[in-house]
């Protein structure tokens, strides 16, 4: 089978599962990895930027390494990779199950929730403070767990699928600007916003396209994108959060309540703080823009074997002509 199309079956194959099965909820290979980061952390930590980044080399230059040692299976290898990273239909059950503990006003209920969505304070946060946290996070992570993972996929095969994980992963664990990993999380932070430039930009995309599943138009989520994404400290986070906001017609940013402290968070958006009932409605706005990113991600992934064929040297083709009975 051509690598173009093995990539884009192994694509499909993989996102199937994930909507039937989501994440494992044991043996999980990414908490695996997670596992291993610590336990290297351990070693290698030191309150400098060139520890962080020996750290961030060795773990995802190995992940990396694993990638390329398996992509000539064919489409399984990418199917097991791309059902290994995705974490799409988890962030969509996680959102149906904080609004209907919410609905029903179990706030209590709500809180436990939340860490599994991101990392706020939720003791100090009433139900409205919790639906816009965990609203936010599906926005964020719309990008990270789905639309990123496939379109790294579509590009480099399993290495991209693996590669891209331990850096989205990494980042979550030391990307922090607190006093222990300023500087020894400074790599993992800065090569996961590299990471994530373009496929940031293109959840911004695809949020627009789908945006009137959701009562949207997409005229208005590019107006409040590129008024506002340039407020949001994060160059990626910004985008996507402005494009949700603009699609849901909601407000979000203000105080900002986390364990290591406070930050107010620029606005975004025109319309109200978001409610409750938001809530679903960015659950349905997620899962849409998934299957957005599934089928641009297969798209590109057949039209970058295709190109590769039709250049002149490329595979299936040839620079120069041979004589009859040349060597080679």
């Amino acid at each position: 089978m051509r690598s173009g199309v093995s990539t884009a079956a192994g694509l499909l194959a993989g996102f199937a599962l994930d909507r039937i099965f989501g994440d494992p909820r044991r043996w999980h290979p990414v908490a695996g990895f997670g596992m291993l980061a610590a336990s290297l952390e351990a070693m290698t930590y030191a309150d400098r930027r060139r520890a962080g980044i020996v750290h961030e080399l060795v773990l995802v230059g190995a992940t990396v390494g694993l990638g390329l040692a398996v992509r000539r299976g064919g489409a399984l290898p990418v199917t097991l990779a791309t059902w290994t990273v995705l974490g799409g239909r988890s962030l969509e059950r996680t959102g149906q199950v904080m609004a209907r503990r919410l609905e029903s006003g179990d706030v209590a209920g709500a809180r436990e929730l939340l860490p599994s969505l991101c990392g706020r304070d939720p003791a100090v946060l009433d139900a409205d403070g919790l639906a816009r946290a965990a609203l936010e996070s599906i926005a964020e992570n719309t990008s990270d767990a789905a639309v990123a993972p496939l379109l790294w996929g579509a590009v480099a095969g399993v290495p991209g699928l693996l590669g891209y994980r331990a850096v989205n992963t990494l980042d979550a664990m030391i990307g922090y600007r607190n006093e222990r990993y300023r500087r020894f999380g400074w790599a993992a932070a800065r090569v996961d916003d590299i990471a994530n430039l373009l496929p940031a930009r293109i959840t911004g995309l695809l949020t627009a396209a789908v945006s009137s599943s959701v009562g949207g138009r997409p005229r208005e989520v590019v107006r409040i994108w590129r008024r506002d994404a340039r407020r949001h400290p994060s160059p990626n986070a910004g985008v996507v959060e402005s494009s949700a906001a603009g699609a849901l017609g909601i407000r979000l940013g203000g105080r900002t309540d986390y364990r290591h402290g406070i930050e107010q968070r620029p606005e975004l958006g025109d319309g109200p703080p978001p409610s409750v009932a938001d809530l679903r409605r960015a659950v349905r706005l997620s899962k849409m823009v998934q299957y957005a990113a599934l089928a641009s991600a297969v798209t590109l992934a057949v039209g970058l074997r295709r190109d590769t064929n039709k250049r002149p040297g490329g595979i299936g083709g040839s620079r120069t002509r041979r004589r009859p009975g040349a060597l080679g």
